[in-house]
This record gives C-alpha cells, sequence and structure tokens, in this order.
C-alpha cells in the first residue's frame, strides 16, 4: 500500500496528465461504492486495468470508496430498489436473467444496482473535482511543500531521503 501512495505522490507531482489521474480516481470511487461479492464489480475491475488511467490513484481510492460505500448502503438499497422495480423495464430484467453468467453479477440485487447508479452518476463529479485538486495542488501544495520544515527534515533522514527522491524530484 505504501509503494501505491508513493506512487500517487510522485503522479501527482511530476507530469503525469491530470485527466488519468482523475480518471483514476473516479473509477476506483465507482468500484469502492460497489459490493466486491459480484461477479459485475470483478468484471468492471478487470476491464478498466486495460484503460489508460492512474492504477495508484484507481486502487487506493477503490479502498476509499469502499469506506464510504458502508455508510451509504441504505441509499444504494432504495435507488436499486427503484430502479429495479420500473415496471416498463421487467421484460429487460427477465432477458439479463435467461443469458448465461449475468446471474452471478448480482445487477438484481437492490444495492449492487443501486450502488452502479450511484456510482455512474457521481462519476463526472468526482472526476471534475479530482481534477481540479490536482492542478491546484501542483499549482500550490507542492510549492509549499518544497519550502516547510518537515520535508527538510525527511531530506536529512536518509531512508526517508531516499522514499522522498523515489516519489519524485527531491522536495
Amino acid at each position: 500500500m505504501i509503494s501505491f501512495v508513493a506512487k500517487l505522490l510522485k503522479a501527482l507531482n511530476v507530469n503525469t496528465n491530470p485527466g488519468e489521474i482523475a480518471h483514476g480516481i473516479a473509477c476506483g470511487f465507482l468500484l469502492g461504492l460497489m459490493p466486491k461479492s459480484s461477479l459485475l464489480w470483478y468484471l468492471i475491475f478487470i476491464f478498466v486495468l486495460f484503460i489508460k488511467i492512474n492504477k495508484p490513484a484507481y486502487l487506493i481510492m477503490i479502498v476509499l470508496g469502499s469506506s464510504v460505500a458502508v455508510l451509504l448502503d441504505p441509499l444504494f438499497d432504495s435507488v436499486g430498489y427503484a430502479v429495479l422495480t420500473v415496471p416498463s423495464l421487467y421484460g429487460f430484467y427477465a432477458r439479463l436473467i435467461d443469458i448465461p453468467f449475468v446471474y452471478f453479477t448480482r445487477f438484481n440485487n437492490t444495492v449492487v444496482m443501486g450502488s452502479l447508479v450511484c456510482g455512474i452518476i457521481l462519476y463526472v463529479p468526482v472526476y471534475v473535482i479530482a481534477r481540479i485538486l490536482v492542478k491546484l495542488w501542483r499549482r500550490y501544495g507542492v510549492p509549499a511543500m518544497r519550502h516547510s520544515k518537515i520535508i527538510k527534515i525527511v531530506n536529512q533522514v536518509p531512508i526517508l531521503s531516499k522514499i522522498a527522491h523515489e516519489v519524485g524530484e527531491r522536495v
């Protein structure tokens, strides 16, 4: 986990495209909201690994999103119930159940469906906020950190200096 944080910090400080970091954060947040007990989670997880995003941000946000998801399960349940009980979609859901292995995605579970819908709805706002925060960090956070006393102390301890050097340039 420490190596993922170090790689994320390195990506925040170097010329990595802010969009890649923001997409990693948004995709990770979407998956973090979903229950891990469905095939749908694993399919999306593997699919996103083939997309050009920042993988450390993706994996860290899965963990952080999972911690938020526990608190939002009642909301996901009600949203999923609302989506799954739309009468005009009953035929579509019945056809999906008849397809082999689709049942294992657990799309008919209210929490799975609700978290998927909420994650898709929140994708764009999370992406925009993450992109803005990355740009703000690069403009204001990095210069402030370079001149802080904590970083000067870190640079004096050899092992911490080596880790800081691996994260990016010497701060």
